[in-house]
């Protein structure tokens, strides 16, 4: 499974529901988080950033075959997020050691499997888990998870071959006509499937990732393909355009992209968003993402 696929959940919700993201304490006022600790040795709950420094090291858990944001190539870890994990690392004086796992069913799988307690059979938490999309209701289920570091807003786009659309980009209610490719079960699938009450259904075209979506468009298999702007545009080709256009019904296509990490290590967490807060101010993140071809927007902090 990709990562794309632990997203789900809460990018497809924060889109449906219009939450911004915002500071957790006031706004969690008088709901009791739903996932709490139970039995959980402490030292299966990460390091503290005194022990890091000591250490040398810091972990952090990305997801696996996730362009352009984490992949391996000839063994070595590549992506938008490694870089940002080497960053941070940087900023810390210590080692990244970047831990590349598979996703989920669901994001509360991943932050229980590599946050705050780890897999049931051989598993471990990571210091920091990247690419986790913030929300603040989502945020209030967890009182055991940090959720800092926000580095950089996605939102959904539109690919789409030129030469069949010469005169304007396409538009979702093009789709109830033409085909359009999709990962299976993104919210891009919800989304189009529901266009005009259902009408589009038969012209979506769904793939096992963004990715092969892109590749179906190439192939001409399909006329355009909807999803994650910075996957469509880590899959551009000759011939394809892209734009973002209004998605009526969907009352926020963009989401906050940040880091997890485990609540007993609030320092570390404070640490981390002090690295992130200074590269965004220094353009280094911005250049991370133009070195990859990928749009760079900034987050909601």
């Amino acid at each position: 499974m990709s990562g794309r696929a632990a997203l789900r959940s809460v990018a497809l919700g924060l889109a449906l529901a219009g939450l911004a993201p915002l500071a957790a304490g006031a706004a969690c006022e008088g709901q009791a988080p739903e996932q709490k600790l139970q039995n959980t040795p402490a030292q299966d709950i990460g390091r503290s950033l005194d022990r890091i420094r000591e250490d040398g090291w810091i972990e952090v858990a990305l997801y696996e075959n996730y362009k352009p944001w984490s992949w391996a190539e000839r063994g070595q870890p590549q992506g938008i997020d490694v870089e940002i994990a080497q960053l941070i690392a940087a900023d810390l004086g210590v080692t990244p050691r970047i831990r590349l796992v598979q996703a989920g069913e669901t994001l509360d799988a991943d932050l229980l499997n590599y946050v705050y307690r780890g897999a049931a059979v051989g598993g471990h938490v990571s210091d920091i888990m990247g690419h986790v999309p913030y929300d603040v209701a989502y945020a209030c289920r967890f009182d055991q998870v940090v959720f800092t570091g926000q580095y950089a807003t996605e939102r959904l786009a539109i690919a789409y071959d030129i030469a069949s659309y010469p005169d304007k980009p396409p538009v979702p209610a093009v789709f109830r006509y033409d085909p359009v490719g999709v990962e299976n079960d993104s919210i891009s699938d919800f989304f189009l499937t529901s266009v005009a009450h259902g009408a589009t259904a038969d012209k979506v075209h769904r793939y096992k990732t963004t990715g092969a979506a892109m590749a179906g468009l190439a192939a001409r298999e399909v006329r355009a393909a909807m999803g994650p702007r910075a996957e469509l545009e880590a899959h551009l080709a000759p011939g394809i355009g892209l734009h973002e256009p209004p998605l009526l019904g969907l009352a926020r296509p963009s989401w906050t992209l940040g880091l997890a990490i485990s609540f007993q290590h609030r320092d570390l967490g404070y640490a981390v968003d002090d690295a992130i807060a200074a590269a965004l101010a220094d353009g280094r993140i911005a250049q991370i993402f133009a070195d990859h071809g990928v749009s760079f927007e900034p987050p909601e902090r």
